[in-house]
């Protein structure tokens, strides 16, 4: 069977291919923007990818083309296939009907956090032996893979939001089917695809009908949208978490690179490891009450998160020349900005620099939906660069004169790291935070500090 996939570097598809060349499939895939780590991922692992979406690339002719979300009427490649009756599917459901059939599927969904989470419940159920299958829409460095088969009945995937196709309005995950889903939170996001928060909350509401009678539902029990969702309808077992409630991650460092894990009053653990953040205390509970739904008690879970890794472009270390030290990281909303830069703060000191570099790259960033709000998520960081890239479509202006920390906008990439190598200094914190490419930037950075430090 071949297999086309559209869209193929997007995290998703890109996993997505992984998983079928696994089962046997042959396949090929295309995509207009292809930049690592999926590009790399998928080029280590033979896969073919063809830069466009020109018809061409339907020679020889595809058994089934996989259509990504990104994909819409007008595009060369879908009005090819629709013309010539090629078979399509989307992404979610080619996942419903080949890969999720008959495995105990653990969801993670939520508007921040899910990689993150996916990641440590995987890496929690492998490090108790039982060899999970996974699509995760990051590269855990634990497995060097976004996605996997695996070898026995347990499947994680993260559980996204975001609509299935152009045709079919759906979000991805009402096509999973879970029996054990973390709703790790809820805030609006995709306003292109979203009018409004209920929009999402129904969406939401749609994935707990899905979930049976004897799963569970894990959810933190402060989280109003979410309660929202909740008492629409549920028909399965909950676990709260947080304060006040039977689950708590309690922090022994302040930073929280040191917290127990506490049910019922009881401590049940202890997690130790290199990671920063209330927001990643939070994820590790709900990845531990996850496990320990399928019989992976809590104090082995710790074990296994004290050595955790982390994902790709998740505040990734990314390089340190000459005592600068350069972060990757995949935030774009509000929430995620911030949480980020307080982890970090927390970890280095109020006296330390941090710089952070941000790119509103994200259709709802783009928008301008977040404007007002932004200025004030990045309160933890010492000074802030903003990408203001031509076509935005709304002016950073007014971020900048409501921020809490000295901020720059600047539309040239080269100028942002001219400025950021001349200023950096040993000991320095350069944060680089988009949901893309971000033109080369980081590389360009990188490679312009070891020049510097080789002159």
């Amino acid at each position: 069977m071949h297999v086309h996939i559209l869209g193929i570097c997007g995290t998703f598809m890109g996993s997505l291919a992984l998983l079928a060349r696994e089962l046997g499939i042959h396949v090929t895939g295309s995509d207009q923007n292809v930049y690592p780590p999926m590009s790399t991922q998928l080029e280590e692992q033979g896969i073919a990818l063809v830069e466009g979406y020109s018809p061409e690339q339907f020679n020889p002719r595809p058994d089934l083309v996989v259509i990504g979300n990104a994909m819409s009427r007008g595009n060369p490649a879908v009005e090819f296939v629709l013309n010539e009756g090629i078979p399509y599917t989307s992404g979610p459901r080619f996942m419903a009907d080949h890969i999720l059939r008959d495995r105990w599927v653990m969801a993670v969904a939520g508007t921040h956090g899910k990689t993150t989470t996916s990641a440590m419940l995987a890496v929690i159920l492998e490090h108790a032996g039982m060899s999970p299958g996974f699509l995760i829409g990051g590269v855990p460095a634990d497995f060097g893979l976004s996605a996997r088969m695996g070898t026995t009945p347990f499947f994680v995937i993260e559980a996204d939001e975001y609509d299935t196709a152009f045709f079919d309005k759906r979000s991805k995950f009402v096509h999973y089917r879970p029996r054990t889903a973390i709703l790790n939170n809820l805030e609006f996001d995709h306003a292109d695809i979203f009018e409004n928060l209920g929009a999402i909350q129904k969406q939401f509401h749609h994935l707990v009908r899905t979930i049976p009678g004897n799963g569970l539902i894990i959810k933190p029990a402060d989280d109003a949208n979410l309660n929202a969702v909740i008492d629409m309808g549920c028909w399965s077992d909950i676990s709260n978490m947080g304060p006040d409630s039977d689950w708590q991650a309690i922090p022994i460092a302040d930073d929280g690179s040191h917290f127990a894990i506490s049910h019922c009053g009881t401590t049940q653990g202890e997690v130790c490891w290199s990671h920063t953040g209330r927001h990643n205390m939070h994820n590790a509970l709900a990845a531990i009450i996850a496990a320990r739904h399928v019989g992976v008690q809590p104090a082995l879970a710790c074990e296994a998160l004290s050595g955790f890794r982390g994902v790709k472009r998740r505040m990734e270390l990314v390089a340190e020349i000459n005592g600068i030290r350069v972060y990757d990281d995949f935030a774009h909303h509000p929430t995620a900005i911030a949480t980020t830069l307080e982890g970090l703060r927390a970890r280095v000191g109020s006296d330390a620099t941090i710089q952070a570099v941000i790119e509103p790259r994200s259709n709802t960033m783009k928008m301008g939906i977040h404007k007002g709000h932004l200025a004030a998520a990045t309160a933890a960081a010492s000074h802030v660069t903003w990408y203001e890239p031509e076509g935005l479509g709304w002016s950073l202006s007014d971020e900048l004169s409501h921020s809490p920390v000295p901020a720059t906008a600047d539309h040239d990439i080269d100028r942002i790291v001219s400025t950021l190598v001349s200023e950096a200094r040993s000991g320095d914190h350069l944060v680089i935070m988009s949901n893309g490419g971000f033109g080369g930037l980081h590389q360009k950075l990188i490679n312009a500090l070891n020049q510097k430090a080789s002159a």
